[in-house]
């Protein structure tokens, strides 16, 4: 998936966390934001591609982008 230019509402920093925190930060993230809001999450686990596809099927929210940068992962969410 290729990074869209979109303004988020709210930025999550997990680098360095192992499953699940970051799943669990994110999902918490998320609780705290309103219906349609966007929340940009940055990992580093190598696992967080699948764990959060996965994540956003489970939770109805919605997964805008994947996007590898450097040696982490950016992830856009909209809030459901």
């Amino acid at each position: 998936m290729q990074s869209l230019a979109v303004q988020t509402d709210r930025e999550l920093d997990v680098k360095g966390l192992s499953c699940p925190l970051p799943i669990l930060r994110t999902k918490k993230a998320l609780a705290e934001m309103v219906s349609g809001q966007i929340l940009r999450v940055v990992a580093t686990d190598p696992h967080a591609v699948k764990d959060f596809q996965a994540f956003a099927r489970q939770t109805g929210n919605e997964l805008l982008s994947t996007v590898e940068i450097d040696s982490a992962f950016e992830f856009l969410f909209k809030r459901k």
